[in-house]
């Protein structure tokens, strides 16, 4: 990117997770990681004297409540973007920070170039949801305007845009590392819950009943 690099600080209690990360971040041209901190008080401390573009937020800290911690960030730091980068992708979880505010919601399981595309998207003044957290979101309005509607799960959504992106269930197996009988199986269920005969049906009601 030719302008300067966006500064991103990360509050996560696995020092795993949070090396990962840092290593993903500072290894992306757009980006620099100019704080980690495993505790959400460590972070506060940081902020006084530092403002960084986004912060990753895990909200399972050991030592500060999720929900409070947002609130003394936005205080110390008003104009940072905030990101709940978290393990919880319970509804009640992901409303309550959507609540708050919070500029975007991104499972732990999200994959590193999806992780990436979220940090941008949240940049361009979008809000930043993983696959996994805008499904759930997504599946809730769904359900709430029509009772009727079909339900899918996470693994089927996932396979489902896979199905429309073009690719064979070989290929479909090998890039989430499961089983082609596995991926067969799957697009079997969905065939039946969407109640039509092939792909190309498939992608076209899926696309109607805005699945994909």
């Amino acid at each position: 990117m030719s302008h300067s690099k966006k500064t991103i600080a990360i509050v996560d209690d696995h020092p795993i997770v949070l090396d990962g990360l840092v290593q993903l971040l500072d290894s992306e041209d757009g980006f620099i990681v100019s704080g980690s901190f495993t505790k959400g008080q460590f972070l506060l401390d940081f902020l006084k004297n530092n403002q960084p573009d986004i912060i990753l937020l895990d909200i399972g800290l050991p030592d500060i409540n999720g929900l409070e911690l947002f609130d003394s960030i936005k205080m110390l730091a008003p104009g940072t973007i905030i990101l709940t980068f978290s393990n919880y992708i319970e509804r009640s979880a992901i409303t309550q920070m959507l609540g708050k505010g919070v500029n975007g919601y991104i499972s732990k399981s999200t994959p590193p170039m999806e992780i990436i595309r979220c940090l941008y998207r949240a940049l361009e003044g979008q809000l930043a949801l993983s696959p996994e957290v805008e499904y759930i979101v997504k599946s809730e309005k769904q359900l709430s305007s029509d009772e009727q509607a079909v339900r899918i799960s996470v693994r089927e959504r996932e396979i489902l845009l896979l199905i429309a992106s073009g690719i064979t269930s070989s290929q479909i197996a090998k890039k989430l590392f499961l089983s082609k009988f596995t991926i067969n199986n799957h697009r079997k269920n969905l065939l039946q819950k969407l109640k039509v005969k092939n792909v190309a049906e498939l992608i076209s009601e899926a696309t109607r009943l805005e699945l994909i």
